[in-house]
C-alpha cells in the first residue's frame, strides 16, 4: 500500500476510514531531519486515533518558513515518513501552513509538538479537538544542524 498520496487520494481514504469509524489524527511538520523528538510525537499522535495523517510541507513551503532548508529534499521525506509503522499517510503541501489541506480532510484530531500553544495551532477550528503533545526538550533540526556545523 502507498502511504504517500495526493490530496485528492487522501481525500477519499479519509472518508473511508471516518466512514468505519475510524479516528482520523493530523499533524504536519517539515520533518527534515528525523529525530527522536519526531518518533515520540509522531507515536503520540498515533495512540491518540486510529489513522494518523501527515500533512508534509513541501521544499517550496520549508524554504519560506526556514530560510536555508530544507536539508533533505521532500521526496526522500517522504518515503521517511511514509516507512514509520506509526504513519498511515503522507501527502505533501506547498503553502506556508496546511489550512487548505486541513479543510479539505476535517480530521478528528490535530496535534502539534509541545512547542505550539493550543490556541496558535492551524486547523483548531475545523477539527473536533486540537491537541498539543510534549516537546522533547533540547532536541530539534536546527540544534542538529547547528552541532553538525561545528564538526
Amino acid at each position: 500500500m502507498n502511504k504517500i498520496l495526493s490530496w485528492n487520494e487522501l481525500k477519499k481514504a479519509v472518508v473511508g476510514a471516518k466512514a468505519a469509524g475510524k479516528k482520523v489524527v493530523f499533524t504536519n511538520g517539515c520533518f527534515d531531519m528525523l529525530h527522536i523528538g519526531h518518533i515520540r510525537y509522531l507515536r503520540d499522535a498515533k495512540a491518540l486515533g486510529d489513522v494518523l495523517v501527515i500533512g508534509l510541507n513541501s521544499d517550496k513551503s520549508v524554504s519560506k518558513i526556514k530560510p536555508g532548508r530544507p536539508v533533505n529534499p521532500q521526496d526522500h521525506r517522504a518515503e521517511i515518513l511514509s516507512s514509520l509503522e506509526m504513519v498511515d499517510y503522507v501527502t505533501l503541501f506547498d503553502e506556508e501552513t496546511p489550512y487548505e489541506l486541513i479543510k479539505l480532510l476535517k480530521p478528528d484530531i490535530i496535534v502539534k509538538g509541545g512547542d505550539w500553544r493550543k490556541e496558535d495551532i492551524v486547523g483548531s477550528d475545523i477539527a473536533k479537538e486540537t491537541r498539543s503533545l510534549p516537546y522533547v526538550k533540547g532536541i530539534s533540526t536546527t540544534k542538529l544542524i547547528e552541532k553538525i556545523k561545528k564538526l
